[in-house]
């Protein structure tokens, strides 16, 4: 075992003795071939050794100049063994040119055809050789998990191919495919062994350790079927990351993960189109609000794709700052990177960055979105969410910016809390507010599936901790979607998205909570049983079904099937901005029922609970003349 390791490495990481390796190889197949021509004799020895010295180096040029002077054999395949034929050939020939008319030396002719052969068949011979010798190695099933492949496509055999490489710890076993026609076939020399369906019996019958989901094209139904199947056999089961990561060289296709959530969302994920999104972002200088925050971080990956000349992540929490710029820093690409910590609403602080780094594009993605506790700060909330986002366009306006992107929520859909009627007024903003040419656009999404303090990794956290997941109601239901495709969305809404519209990702039909709930139990490897839910009662703000559209929106396709454009009825600025100062002026002289009342006067499809409504409708019109009257 050790003799082959060190052969293997030594093939690896040293060309000269693999050159010098092949050349004795080809200097054992002349010896042989003149052995055969002349009955085992050695006669004309200078001959012999004078054409074996032109045959190696005429011999080894043509290995290098094919690229076979690496040693990776154990990946040895049919491309390689033609490859050899093909030096092989080249090299044959150039020789007798050489040999006949460039020298003149008498060579007998048998071994212009037998040295070929006995050169092709050995060099070929001891690549396979390699190959089985590191696969013997490989599948040792004492020291390894035994596992099942659920696949047996052109991913799968991918995964066979990295499973073999040494170390892994992994031993195959076999395939399992929904292609019946494959049932009894060897592919990359593993038996498919049965269908999908079929897997518990075989998880019985087979020494089976875990499951591997090798589909990275499956769609939601798919593994939900595949997750299902494997709960059935009792067996612990993983899958390949996602095709387009891969293939983005995000992930290698050896990291294998847990199935997740955001595989079972029942939805397939929008596509975005990545030309048109790298011409808008290349050689610009981009600046991300919120930066530190769930959706903020992954548009700043997904911005250092496209090169952009400088990214600007701004963002209050220094300790989020300090591990985004670490991360940031390693994917950098000649880009210019920023990290600063600031509050976007720090007037000030925001006027120097912008002078400083003068950005083109803006991605706003800083708000304070936790529902029941912006109904306890709701002054926070309105100062946040609506005049930060008013002196950042003003500023953008000012240093001449491109475009500017507002990250909205479905909670700005007839709202019933505070957090949503800020970004509902963020929307009218920035669809009516005069701009110098800018491009403002806003994007409405659900909730996303793991952003920090969503409901997936709270109730993870309580699965960790054997505590009862708590739901707020049986019948709640939300839309949900991946972080990856929220900032897809994001970054396609600046290409597409004209001045002013709101642009809308087709979600589908909401999905009710607590079927969320049992498929992360189902994920955690435990039953309905052995986990306890309990229903906690709609907190204050929250509704029992989000909307995506107003009624009296007109819903409009855009060139992307996932993305819909929706236009509402105008808005006149002018009263707009003077309900807005007046917002303002009130922010921290009165309550906060007060304020509740100026919202649902800005917006009178704002809904919340009161319990005197009579009584504040009153004390919101003579507040109302107040600051009317201090205002003007």
């Amino acid at each position: 075992m050790k003799i082959i390791r060190l052969a293997q490495t030594l093939l690896r990481n040293n060309s000269w003795f693999v050159g010098a390796f092949q050349a004795v190889m080809i200097f054992v197949s002349l010896i042989l071939a003149w052995f055969l021509t002349f009955n085992f004799t050695l006669p004309a020895r200078r001959t012999l050794l004078a054409g074996a010295a032109v045959l190696v180096v005429l011999r080894m040029i043509a290995i290098a100049r094919f690229g076979l002077l690496h040693g990776w054999w154990r990946y040895t395949g049919l491309t390689d063994a033609v490859d050899v034929a093909r030096c092989v050939f080249s090299g044959s020939v150039l020789f007798y040119l050489v040999i006949r008319y460039a020298i003149r030396m008498p060579f007998p002719r048998q071994i212009f055809v037998l040295e070929p052969l006995l050169t092709a068949g050995m060099l070929i011979g001891v690549r396979i050789l390699s190959r089985v010798l590191a696969e013997s190695v490989r599948q040792d099933l004492t020291a390894s998990k035994k596992v099942l492949l659920i696949g047996a496509g052109a991913g799968a055999q991918t995964v066979v191919r990295e499973i073999g490489r040494p170390g892994s710890e992994y031993a195959l076993l076999g395939y399992v495919d929904d292609d019946r026609s494959k049932v009894g076939l060897k592919i990359e020399e593993l038996p498919v062994l049965g269908t999908v369906d079929q897997l518990p019996q075989l998880v019985s019958t087979y020494p089976v350790d875990e499951v591997l989901i090798a589909v990275p094209s499956a769609s939601s139904k798919q593994m939900q079927r595949f997750v299902e199947v494997c709960k059935q056999a009792s067996v612990r089961f993983r899958t390949v990351p996602a095709l387009r990561d891969v293939i983005a060289q995000k992930v290698s296709i050896s990291d294998f993960r847990d199935v997740d959530v955001d595989d079972l969302l029942g939805r397939d994920p929008v596509a975005i189109d990545l030309r048109s999104v790298q011409s808008a972002i290349y050689a610009r200088s981009v600046m991300v609000t919120g930066a530190a925050g769930s959706i903020g971080s992954e548009l700043c990956r997904q911005i250092l794709e496209h090169h952009p000349r400088s990214l600007l992540c701004v963002d209050q929490s220094e300790t989020g700052m300090f591990f985004l710029d670490r991360q940031l820093s390693q994917h950098v690409r000649g880009s210019n990177l920023k990290c600063h910590v600031a509050d976007v609403g720090d007037r000030k602080r925001m006027e120097s960055i912008f002078q400083a780094d003068k950005p083109d594009i803006i991605f706003h993605a800083a708000a304070y979105k936790h529902v029941p506790l912006m109904e306890e700060n709701i002054a926070a909330a309105v100062k946040n969410n609506i005049f930060a986002l008013m002196n950042l366009l003003e500023m953008a306006s000012e240093q001449g910016c491109y475009g500017f992107v507002l990250v909205s929520s479905d909670k700005a859909v007839n709202p019933s809390n505070v957090m949503g009627a800020t970004k509902r007024i963020g929307e009218l903003i920035i669809a009516h507010r005069p701009t110098n040419g800018m491009r403002c656009l806003s994007v409405r999404f659900g909730n996303v599936l793991g952003s920090s303090g969503s409901v997936i990794p709270v109730l993870r956290q309580q699965l960790r901790n054997n505590q009862p997941l708590t739901v707020t109601h049986p019948e709640i239901k939300r839309f949900f979607m991946t972080i990856r495709e929220a900032v897809s969305l994001v970054l396609q809404a600046s290409v597409i998205g004209e001045k002013g519209e709101t642009l809308v990702l087709d979600m589908g039909q909401p999905m009710l909570v607590l079927d969320l709930v049992r498929t992360l139990i189902k994920l955690s490897g435990k039953s309905e049983p052995e986990v306890a839910i309990h229903f906690t009662g709609l907190r204050q703000g929250e509704k029992l079904v989000e909307e995506l559209f107003y009624r009296d929106e007109n819903i409009e396709d855009t060139l992307f099937p996932k993305i819909k454009r929706v236009r509402g009825p105008r808005r006149d600025w002018e009263p707009l901005l003077k309900e807005l100062e007046e917002l303002e002026a009130a922010l921290f002289l009165y309550g906060p029922d007060i304020l509740r009342a100026k919202l649902k006067e800005i917006l009178p499809e704002y809904s919340y609970l009161a319990d005197n409504d009579a009584k504040r409708n009153v004390e919101g019109d003579s507040w109302a003349t107040a600051v009317r009257h201090s205002v003007a």
